[in-house]
């Protein structure tokens, strides 16, 4: 294991910097809610540490100086703000049970409307957009009301898997990668994916699927390389 990282060293402050962006990214395009929900992002160190957006902080205000500290045992480490216990429950048991470094947990509109449908979550078969989520999406159907132990979060990570994206029946979506900008700029797509297919949905005519050769094909088109992904991030980093 690396040696700890210090929570002023640079390494910590630019991914401080990254999540910041990310949640007022999310909040200027509108898949934030009040003051809820979370992002997270784990230390490349092995210490079991990860940032996490505070408590009471609408997502279009957070800065770097914002974001906080934790271990996967609910802790505040460092940071000046308090952190939301189901934010612990969920992210600690994600980040420890999946593996996944980032995390990132929304109601956002479209994405949630779906997981209200018997399907629970994006047919990846319809939208190009959906499609390059085909073979990476879990549905947990389970609905056990607000995630306030950690067994709840433990159950709802392993019900994520390793799946990159997880549609939580009547709640929210989360959706997971290595790197804060490529996790981010699926979180976008897949809101894109489920605005298309709520949008075909409300015709009442019949949506047309690819068959499954095809979405795979694009996914892989899609994930080859991840450049259009850290281009998109860095336009948000200058225009944010």
């Amino acid at each position: 294991m690396a040696a700890p990282l210090d929570f002023d060293s640079p390494p910590v402050r630019r991914l401080c910097a990254d999540l910041a962006l990310a949640l007022r990214a999310a909040a200027h395009h509108g898949l934030a809610e009040g003051v809820c929900n979370h992002f997270s992002i784990e230390l490349p160190d092995g210490s079991g540490r990860f940032l996490l957006n505070p408590r009471g902080l609408l997502w279009q205000e957070i800065q770097a100086d914002d974001i906080v500290l934790v271990d996967f045992h609910g802790q505040r480490l460092a940071g000046r703000h308090e952190v939301e216990p189901t934010a612990m429950f969920i992210h600690a048991a994600v980040h420890r049970v999946t593996g996944q470094a980032c995390v990132l947990h929304t109601h956002m509109p479209y994405a949630t409307a779906l997981t209200l449908t018997e399907a629970r979550a994006l047919d990846t078969r319809l939208s190009q957009n959906a499609m390059r989520f085909h073979g990476r999406v879990a549905a947990d159907a389970c609905y056990n009301g607000l995630a306030l132990d950690h067994r709840e979060g433990e159950r709802i990570a392993k019900a994520m898997g390793d799946a990159g994206v997880c549609f939580l029946g009547n709640h929210g979506v989360l959706v997971c990668g290595a790197r804060i900008d490529h996790a981010y700029d699926d979180l976008y797509y897949l809101e894109r994916a489920c605005m298309a297919q709520v949008l075909a949905q409300s015709t009442g005519i019949a949506l047309a699927p690819a068959d499954d050769a095809t979405a795979a094909r694009v996914a892989t088109q899609t994930l080859g390389e991840r450049l259009q992904s850290e281009l998109f991030f860095e336009a948000l980093r200058r225009t944010l």
